[in-house]
């Protein structure tokens, strides 16, 4: 087995959120951790398919983005997913616990 150069290795306490809803496209179920790692983006997880990725504020306005990452089929649900996180998502880096 060849050798690894560790980038990092941290522990932390996080705060999760899970949330569920609906809307007249669909159900949608996300985790949102809550971390100080990664800049403060928050790691959104897709409860459904195990899609995830870390989301800023500004990440969410690229609407094509979301469609893609969580593999949504319309642009409505992209829309909607985007209104969503924007009203739960921080708008910075979160403060300590």
């Amino acid at each position: 087995m060849g050798s690894f150069e560790r980038l990092y290795d941290e522990s932390e306490r996080a705060k999760i959120r899970f949330v569920g809803f609906v809307s007249e496209h669909g159900r949608y179920d996300y985790g949102i951790v809550y971390t100080h790692l990664f800049f403060g983006k928050p790691l959104v997880i897709c409860m459904q398919t195990g899609r995830s990725s870390l989301l800023s504020i500004e990440d969410v306005e690229n609407i094509e983005y979301l469609k893609q990452i969580f593999n949504l089929q319309s642009r409505e649900e992209a829309e909607e997913l985007g209104i969503f996180l924007r009203e739960n998502l921080p708008a910075q880096s979160i403060e300590p616990f």
